[in-house]
Parts: structure tokens; C-alpha cells; sequence
């Protein structure tokens, strides 16, 4: 009979942590809270008090970053500078590690997306599986030949520079890059931010659906032009099924017949993890190799 074991995940995203537990014998997932995301300290205590109800033997961890996947850094588990008011120098991954005394795995979100991504559709080693999330802020993560594309550094497609669409002056919302960069201009909080109104309160026929679709697309066809993946996910709440029509319509006129490429329905997709789990069930991937290796 098999060792029953429980395996921890936690998706630390801008606004929310995720928070499961799952029964390696059923594959179930036995326990889930939905955490704030506020300071590090209470965020990150909340996250341990609900571990310590439900004791996990390993944990995976997908965060918002930037973060240190540097095995031979002094800071690697750490949050490094963010635009998350009071989390940057937070070491993340040793918090859990010194208090639950069990394998810690962390990477980004989006990673743990991509990752999650890659299970889900057949752990195909022969292709490279990109996934991209609109939300909080935009983020990616490539997953080539079942490992993680960036060896001491993870990439950071969000603060890719783009092209402004003709006649969209919004000042940006990046602290960094303000209107040159896709999470400047592309993100979520960017809705409101043109608007006054919140996204999800937006009728989808709105103008500036359109301009984030145009930033999207230069982001997919930047990043298709770079690596060539055989699959692109669009993950995040922000943009639907709906909308990827004009972002596939965009990513097809800036390529303008230079390269071949699949049908863009196939190449261009949402999740095909329900619910935004793509990063859960990467985590818990990710989570029982940890184990396995310990």
C-alpha cells in the first residue's frame, strides 16, 4: 500500500494567497483558504497557521517576484525589489522552511502556472509550454523539455518595453517603467486606473479592452519570436475567450506572414486548468518532487 502522504501548495499572488492541501492517495484536495494579501508578516503568519492546522510533508510555493532562484545566493528564496509595498528582502521560502521542518520548492507564480500547464496537458517533453498571466500584474513562465526556462534568474516578460496604441495616453501604472513597459499599461489595476471604474465593472465593448489586447499581443508575439513555444497560455482574470480573438488578430498583423506558424487558435489559448489552477496543481507537482528527493 502506498505511503499517504499530503503535499502543501500556496499561489502568492498581488491580492490573494491560495492556499491547499492535497491527499497524495486520493489526489484530492483536502483543505483550501483563500489568504489577503497584505504585509509580509501577517500575510505570511496566516499562511503558517493555516499549514500547522493541516500539516503538509512538503510545499511548493508559486509567488509574485521578482524573487532569488539562485541556489548559490545568499538571498535565493527571498522576495527581491517589488512593487508590493513591503515585501521586497522577504525571505520567503526559509520562513516556511524553519517553521514547518519540511522540503520547501519556490518559484513564480507564473512558473508554477506554466508548470501546472505542462501537467495538465500531457507532459509533452518535446514541446516548450509558455504561460502568461494579465492580473495584479503580468508575469510569464516557460517550461522546455520539463524544466524551467532561466537558470540563476527567472524572466520578467512583464516589464518588457511596448509600443503605445495610437491615442492611449494613460501615464502608465509601473513604478519603474510608468507607460513603456506591458504591466505599465496592460495590467489590471491599469482599468481602473483609465477609467475610474474596476475592471470587472467594465462592459467588455470599453476601448481600453482593445488596448490592452494590442499589449498583449506584442508581449506573445515578442516573446513567440524569442523561443518559439509550442503553446501559449493566457491566464489571469483580466482578458476571456473573447478577448483573445483581437489579441490572436494583433499577434498576426505585427507577424505579418514573416514566420509559419500553427494555427493561431491552438497556438494562443486559456488555461486548460480550471479556475486559474494552473499554478495549484504545478505547485504540487512541484511539492511531490521535493519530497521524493528529499
Amino acid at each position: 500500500m502506498p505511503q499517504k502522504n499530503f503535499l502543501g501548495s500556496i499561489e502568492a499572488g498581488g491580492t490573494k494567497f491560495i492556499l491547499a492541501v492535497k491527499d497524495t492517495e486520493t489526489g484530492e484536495i483536502v483543505a483550501k483558504k483563500r489568504v489577503p494579501t497584505t504585509n509580509a508578516k501577517e500575510t505570511l503568519q496566516k499562511s503558517l497557521d493555516f499549514f500547522k492546522e493541516h500539516p503538509v510533508d512538503a510545499l511548493g510555493i508559486g509567488t509574485f517576484g521578482p524573487i532569488d532562484i539562485n541556489q548559490n545566493s545568499r538571498t535565493f528564496g527571498y522576495i527581491l525589489d517589488t512593487p508590493k509595498r513591503g515585501w521586497s528582502g522577504t525571505n520567503f521560502k526559509g520562513f516556511f522552511e524553519d517553521n514547518l521542518h519540511i522540503p520547501v520548492v519556490m518559484t513564480t507564480d507564473v512558473n508554477a502556472s506554466a508548470y501546472g500547464e505542462y501537467i495538465a496537458r500531457g507532459k509533452d517533453n518535446d514541446k516548450t509550454y509558455y504561460y502568461i498571466t494579465i492580473g495584479t500584474g503580468i508575469g510569464a513562465g516557460i517550461v522546455q523539455g520539463g524544466k524551467f526556462v532561466g537558470l540563476n534568474n527567472h524572466p520578467e516578460i512583464g516589464h518588457m518595453f511596448i509600443r503605445t496604441y495610437p491615442g492611449d495616453d494613460y501615464a502608465g501604472n509601473c513604478p519603474f517603467h510608468g507607460n513603456k513597459c506591458a504591466e505599465g499599461m496592460a495590467a489590471g489595476p491599469t482599468l481602473k486606473g483609465r477609467t475610474g471604474i474596476a475592471g470587472e465593472d467594465l462592459p467588455r465593448d470599453n476601448k481600453v479592452f482593445t488596448y490592452l489586447n494590442y499589449y498583449v499581443a506584442q508581449v506573445l508575439y515578442n516573446s513567440y519570436m524569442a523561443m518559439r513555444p509550442d503553446v501559449m497560455v493566457v491566464g489571469g482574470s483580466v482578458l476571456n475567450e473573447d478577448d483573445l480573438k483581437q489579441v490572436r488578430k494583433y499577434f498576426d498583423e505585427f507577424n505579418n506572414n514573416y514566420v509559419a506558424t500553427p494555427d493561431l487558435d491552438e497556438l494562443i489559448v486559456r488555461p486548460a486548468v480550471a479556475d486559474n489552477g494552473s499554478a495549484t496543481l504545478g505547485d504540487f507537482e512541484l511539492a511531490k518532487q521535493a519530497l521524493e528527493n528529499k
